[in-house]
Parts: C-alpha cells; structure tokens; sequence
C-alpha cells in the first residue's frame, strides 16, 4: 500500500482530512519533537480509532511534513508513491 493510500483510508475512516488530523496534532502540541510517537499513537488510536499502520502514517506527517523520501516513488515496492510530495488536503480535492 503506498504512504497516499494510507493517508486516503485515514480519511475514509476518521471525516477528516490528513491536514485537519495535522493541525489537531499541533493544537495539541504533538509536532514537538520531544513528543514520542507511542503518544501520538494512543491519541489517534483512542480518539479515532486508528490502528498501528495508518497511525505511523499519520505520525510521520505530523512530524515531518508531507515530503517523504525519493526513494519510494516510482518503485514497485511496498510503500512506493507517484509523488515524493503527499496530498494532505482530501480525497475530493487531490489533482489527477
């Protein structure tokens, strides 16, 4: 499954966007970089009932942006992706 797909499935799941679940996250103070990822985790576990594979998803959003390494796009591995940029802003709005 490439990183976007775990990001669109967060969204079917939850209603929210991966943007909106980011700026929750900050309100909340989790882009800290102190902050530990398990705390994030129980967090979207408890309060949108996300399990371990959509959470780190979304923790590595949280933490680092929508950038992921170059390394998975355009491959045929496990987490490949067209883009090194995520859409963050919902399924109805991502460009074709």
């Amino acid at each position: 499954m490439s990183f976007q797909a775990y990001l669109d499935a967060v969204e079917k799941k939850t209603g929210l966007t991966p943007r909106q679940i980011v700026k929750l996250a900050q309100d909340k103070g989790f882009d800290d970089p102190k902050i530990k990822a398990s705390v994030i985790l129980d967090w979207l576990k408890t309060d949108y009932e996300l399990g371990r594979g959509h959470g780190m998803a979304m923790v590595h959003v949280i933490k680092n942006g929508p950038k992921i390494d170059a390394k998975h796009v355009g491959t045929t591995g496990a987490h490949r992706d067209e883009s090194d940029t995520l859409w963050l802003d919902g399924i109805a709005t991502k460009p074709a």
